[in-house]
Parts: C-alpha cells; sequence; structure tokens
C-alpha cells in the first residue's frame, strides 16, 4: 500500500477519513515501530477506535485527555501516554495540539509496559521521537535509521510513569461520585461521607474503591485535582485563582500537592512545558498528518 506524506491543516473536513485510511495502513505496514505527526484544532476529538500496534502518544504541544473504559489519563506536554495494542480509547484536544506517536508491535522487544499509563518524556526520548518521524516508513531499518528506533523502543520501559491517570470503579455508585467529583472538585469530602453516599461502611467502602481502581481515595482526589488544574494553569490562569476555585483553603497547600504529585511547584512546571512548546515550534517545516 503507498504511503505518501499529506499535509494536513486545522479544520480539513476530511480529517475522520484520513485517520481511518491511517488506521487501515497501520493493519498492514511491516516494521516494528512507525512514528507520524499530527496536529489537531482546539476541541478537537478523536472517536473510540483501537488498533493492533501498541501507542506511545507524546504531546508536544498542548494537553491531550484520553478516554478509556477503564478511566482517564491527562497528557501535558513533555508527557506521552502508552497505550497497549488493543485497547478501545477515544482523545479529545485540550487547546491546539502538536503530536508526535509512535506505534509499536507488541512483541516488538520484551518489557514494553503491559498497562495504560501516562510517562514522562526525557530530553533523549524527545530527541529520538523528533528524529524517527523523519525515517522511511515501514520495514526494517538499518544503518543511523535502525538505530535510532531500536534505542527508542528500548527506552521506553524505562520512562518514568507519573500520576496523570484517572481509573473509575466498576461500581456504579462508586463511579457515580466520582463523575460527581469531576465535575466539581473539592479537596473536602470525607471517606465517611463518600461511604455514606455510597450506602456502604467505610471499611467496605475503601477496600472496594482500592480494589477497583488501585488508588486510595486520597490519591484518586488529588490525582483529579491536578486534571482540573493542568488545563487552566496551561491556559494561563493565576494559581491563586485555579488553587481556590478546586476548593483549597490556601495557595501554598495546592503548591504542596502540586509538587508531591508531579516534583515541581506548578510555575516551574508549565514553565518546563512552555520551554518544550518552544522547543517543538521551533522545529522546520509544517507539521504533518501522515497518511496512506
Amino acid at each position: 500500500m503507498p504511503h505518501g506524506r499529506e499535509i494536513f491543516h486545522a479544520g480539513n473536513a476530511d480529517l475522520e477519513q484520513l485517520h481511518e485510511r491511517r488506521w487501515q495502513w497501520l493493519e498492514q505496514v511491516a516494521g516494528p515501530a512507525v512514528a507520524l505527526p499530527t496536529e489537531y484544532p482546539d476541541g478537537y476529538h478523536v472517536p473510540r477506535h483501537r488498533h493492533s500496534r501498541s501507542q506511545l502518544l507524546h504531546a508536544l504541544v498542548g494537553v491531550v485527555l484520553v478516554t478509556t473504559r477503564h478511566g482517564r489519563w491527562m497528557v501535558p506536554p513533555d508527557h506521552a501516554m502508552w497505550i497497549p495494542a488493543g485497547t478501545e480509547h477515544s482523545v479529545e484536544m485540550l487547546g491546539d495540539v502538536s503530536m508526535r506517536s509512535v506505534y509499536v508491535m507488541p512483541q516488538a522487544i520484551p518489557g514494553l509496559p503491559e498497562g495504560l499509563r501516562v510517562v514522562g518524556v526525557t530530553d533523549l526520548m524527545h530527541s529520538l521521537i523528533v528524529e524517527s518521524e523523519k525515517l522511511p516508513q515501514g520495514g526494517e531499518l538499518e544503518g543511523r535509521g535502525g538505530l535510532i528506533m531500536k534505542l527508542l523502543l528500548h527506552e521506553i520501559p524505562t520512562l518514568p510513569e507519573r500520576p496523570l491517570g484517572l481509573p473509575f470503579p466498576s461500581d456504579p455508585r462508586l463511579a457515580a461520585l466520582c463523575r460527581r467529583f469531576v465535575a466539581a472538585p473539592s479537596p473536602h469530602a470525607t471517606i465517611d461521607e463518600w461511604a455514606d453516599a455510597a450506602g456502604m461502611s467505610r471499611r467496605s467502602f475503601t477496600r472496594a474503591f482500592h480494589r477497583q481502581t488501585g488508588l486510595s481515595l486520597s490519591t484518586w482526589r488529588q490525582q483529579a485535582c491536578l486534571f482540573a488544574a493542568l488545563p487552566r494553569l496551561a491556559d494561563g490562569e493565576p494559581i491563586t485563582r485555579v488553587a481556590l476555585d478546586l476548593g483549597y483553603d490556601s495557595v501554598p497547600a495546592f503548591i504542596t500537592m502540586f509538587k508531591r504529585m508531579l516534583g515541581a511547584s506548578p510555575r516551574g512546571y508549565m514553565r518546563g512545558a512552555r520551554d518544550s512548546g518552544e522547543g517543538a515550534r521551533r522545529q522546520p517545516g509544517p507539521v504533518r498528518l501522515e497518511s496512506p
């Protein structure tokens, strides 16, 4: 199947057809990994789909929200999401998004992650992803191209996982409480209040919540607050306004939570994301949607 390059401009009515052709092509193309660039407009939604290759979805610019039946994951700049092969997922763009995706055969190398996760992208990995999109598509690569792709594959399992997933419980009562919290985050509701609302004892509630999400309620709520905060901070909203809107009694309390979860203050974290974005925008040439 031919696999030429097409330039994608935001607002192109044929974008969905281009996605369909891309996914069909990915099912047939050879080689352990293929890197494809895409640029999306704010608010664009890629409907539920799946592919036989795993996907490393890297946001150079903008924030991406990935939804599966297991929950939601947020991918800010300087991060990537690992989506295992066969996982049904949809993607929503929060702001204009410059994306690079690497599609990997499940057995390309031993030790690839088995579950959904958001990871930090190191400077080395960022450079490898940007270089890999320039390589010939399909088939085994040799020489410099082969070395780039091999190193990229071996770096994937080493990327540090970040707490930007928001798994939802399978119990409808607990899931309803989680959806309500996401719509109006607040750090103040107690475990007893959640348990009462679910019609469960405190012990049964905490056990069920941890079993179904893998997280304590406290950790889950902190991650939900990050979900609400990151897009607003990326849009330039003042930290004070975001912290108070999320129900924190003080800005230092919000900053402490943020640093504990992401390892940097909100200001430092967003400065790093902006620096990464500026680097992406300095890359020469248009951003392309690869398609057959």
